[in-house]
């Protein structure tokens, strides 16, 4: 009987979650996104540099956009921006 009882109360609870994230998703707070394929990605770190032991250069595809964003112990800094050229950067 002590094990019916346990296998009850998961089930309530699980239906629970399952309950409060169906009202959620349908007021638009909770979103399941999927992940994405991996050729479906927008943002993708093309090359690192590192300056130091805590500074580095990152040069960043996002989109149709390269970023060259400088790294550092007092946060990040966009240094320059320019079209994607669509081809390989040499690593």
């Amino acid at each position: 009987m002590d094990v019916m009882q346990q296998v009850t109360a998961v089930a309530v609870v699980m239906l629970l979650l399952g309950a409060t994230l169906w009202w959620l998703r349908r007021r638009g707070v909770a979103v399941i996104a999927l992940p994405r394929r991996a050729h479906a990605r927008q943002m993708e770190c093309l090359e690192r540099m590192a300056l130091g032991p805590q500074n580095a250069l990152f040069l960043v595809r996002l989109g149709d956009t390269e970023l060259l964003v400088a790294s550092s112990p007092g946060g990040c800094s966009l240094v320059h921006t320019r079209p994607h050229l669509g081809r390989e950067v040499a690593r």
